[in-house]
């Protein structure tokens, strides 16, 4: 069966550590691949030695490929608020800075308005949500040992948790 290359979708999640963020997207039917690195900072090629420096602007972030005819986006964005805490503005959980603040760095319109429709509907729920929007930028892989960590090292994220929500 060949792949049809045109349901291949990207998308862009930062939600404090990405090895967390990564464990939660890795295990979710039609995720056909998870990265972590860095988006939204104005240094090129960073490394994570300036990324923690705060200095660099980047975020932790995670590039989740999906095909679409499996998984939505809205789906994904949902299990992206589910599995951190959204209302954090300072970091996540016992990680504190710049760098693992909580976005969606959206590829395109629809990917932009699912997001806004999520964050309102949080709102509406009654939370004082936290993670901003943007456009997607330029995401630089994070170095080869930042990869698959948790699965690697046979643990499980400690400052990333499920919990339903939608």
């Amino acid at each position: 069966m060949k792949l049809n290359l045109t349901n291949i979708k990207k998308a862009y999640f930062s939600g404090g550590c990405f090895w967390g963020v990564e464990y939660y997207f890795q295990k979710v039917a039609g995720v056909k691949s998870v990265i972590s690195g860095y988006m939204g900072g104005f240094i090129e090629n960073p490394t994570y030695e300036i990324v923690c420096s705060g200095f660099s602007g980047h975020l932790e972030t995670i590039e989740v490929e999906f095909d679409e005819t499996i998984v939505s986006f809205e789906k994904l964005a949902k299990l992206f608020f589910e599995i951190h805490d959204f209302t954090q503005i300072n970091g996540q959980g016992p990680d504190i800075g710049s760098q693992y603040l909580s976005a969606i760095f959206y590829s395109d319109i629809e990917q932009k308005t699912i997001s806004e429709n999520l964050i309102k509907e949080l709102e509406n729920k009654g939370f004082k949500v936290a993670t901003t929007l943007y456009e997607k930028g330029i995401f630089y892989k994070a170095e080869e040992y930042h990869q698959n960590y948790y699965e690697r090292h046979n643990k499980v994220p400690y400052c990333h948790s499920y919990r339903k929500i939608f």
